[in-house]
Protein backbone atom coordinates (compact mmCIF):
# COMPACT_ATOMS: atom_id res chain seq x y z
CA UNK A 1 0.00 0.00 0.00
CA UNK A 2 1.42 3.37 -1.04
CA UNK A 3 0.56 6.38 1.14
CA UNK A 4 0.70 9.99 0.01
CA UNK A 5 0.15 13.00 2.28
CA UNK A 6 -1.86 15.61 0.40
CA UNK A 7 -1.24 19.34 0.33
CA UNK A 8 -3.90 22.07 0.07
CA UNK A 9 -7.00 19.84 0.19
CA UNK A 10 -9.54 18.69 2.75
CA UNK A 11 -8.34 15.12 2.35
CA UNK A 12 -5.18 14.42 4.34
CA UNK A 13 -3.88 11.24 2.73
CA UNK A 14 -4.37 9.02 -0.29
CA UNK A 15 -3.69 5.28 -0.11
CA UNK A 16 -3.55 2.93 -3.08
CA UNK A 17 -1.96 -0.15 -4.60
CA UNK A 18 -0.47 -0.63 -8.05
CA UNK A 19 -0.35 -4.09 -9.65
CA UNK A 20 2.32 -5.57 -11.93
CA UNK A 21 0.52 -4.10 -14.97
CA UNK A 22 0.70 -0.59 -13.45
CA UNK A 23 -3.03 -0.52 -12.76
CA UNK A 24 -4.43 1.31 -9.75
CA UNK A 25 -6.44 -0.53 -7.08
CA UNK A 26 -7.98 0.14 -3.69
CA UNK A 27 -7.79 3.94 -3.74
CA UNK A 28 -8.79 5.42 -0.38
CA UNK A 29 -8.85 9.07 0.59
CA UNK A 30 -8.51 9.94 4.28
CA UNK A 31 -10.64 13.00 5.08
CA UNK A 32 -12.37 15.16 2.51
CA UNK A 33 -15.81 14.90 0.89
CA UNK A 34 -16.72 11.23 1.31
CA UNK A 35 -19.17 10.78 -1.55
CA UNK A 36 -17.08 12.60 -4.15
CA UNK A 37 -13.92 10.78 -3.15
CA UNK A 38 -15.62 7.37 -3.19
CA UNK A 39 -16.79 8.23 -6.71
CA UNK A 40 -13.26 9.15 -7.82
CA UNK A 41 -11.91 5.92 -6.29
CA UNK A 42 -14.44 3.81 -8.22
CA UNK A 43 -13.85 5.65 -11.49
CA UNK A 44 -10.07 5.12 -11.40
CA UNK A 45 -10.18 1.48 -10.22
CA UNK A 46 -8.24 -0.75 -12.62
CA UNK A 47 -7.04 2.06 -14.90
CA UNK A 48 -3.34 2.52 -15.65
CA UNK A 49 -1.43 4.95 -13.49
CA UNK A 50 -0.22 6.85 -16.57
CA UNK A 51 -3.80 7.33 -17.78
CA UNK A 52 -4.98 8.57 -14.39
CA UNK A 53 -1.95 10.78 -13.82
CA UNK A 54 -2.49 12.73 -17.06
CA UNK A 55 -6.30 12.75 -16.80
CA UNK A 56 -6.46 14.29 -13.31
CA UNK A 57 -3.42 16.60 -13.34
CA UNK A 58 -4.23 20.27 -13.02
CA UNK A 59 -7.85 20.02 -11.84
CA UNK A 60 -8.39 22.98 -9.52
CA UNK A 61 -10.74 23.34 -6.54
CA UNK A 62 -9.12 25.58 -3.94
CA UNK A 63 -5.54 26.50 -3.08
CA UNK A 64 -4.60 25.83 -6.71
CA UNK A 65 -5.20 22.08 -6.39
CA UNK A 66 -7.95 19.50 -5.77
CA UNK A 67 -8.30 15.93 -4.54
CA UNK A 68 -8.14 14.58 -8.13
CA UNK A 69 -5.03 16.72 -8.76
CA UNK A 70 -3.51 15.40 -5.54
CA UNK A 71 -4.15 11.82 -6.73
CA UNK A 72 -2.22 12.70 -9.88
CA UNK A 73 0.62 14.04 -7.73
CA UNK A 74 0.47 10.90 -5.58
CA UNK A 75 0.95 8.77 -8.70
CA UNK A 76 3.89 10.94 -9.77
CA UNK A 77 5.42 10.47 -6.29
CA UNK A 78 4.79 6.71 -6.50
CA UNK A 79 6.56 6.50 -9.89
CA UNK A 80 9.54 8.50 -8.62
CA UNK A 81 9.78 6.28 -5.53
CA UNK A 82 9.73 3.10 -7.65
CA UNK A 83 12.33 4.54 -10.03
CA UNK A 84 14.62 5.41 -7.11
CA UNK A 85 14.18 1.93 -5.63
CA UNK A 86 15.07 0.26 -8.94
CA UNK A 87 18.21 2.42 -9.23
CA UNK A 88 19.54 1.14 -5.91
Amino acid sequence: MFTYSTKGTCSRQILFEVDADNRLHGVRFIGGCGGNLQGIARLVEGKTIDEIESLLAGIKCRNGTSCPDQLSKAITDYKQTKLAESAE
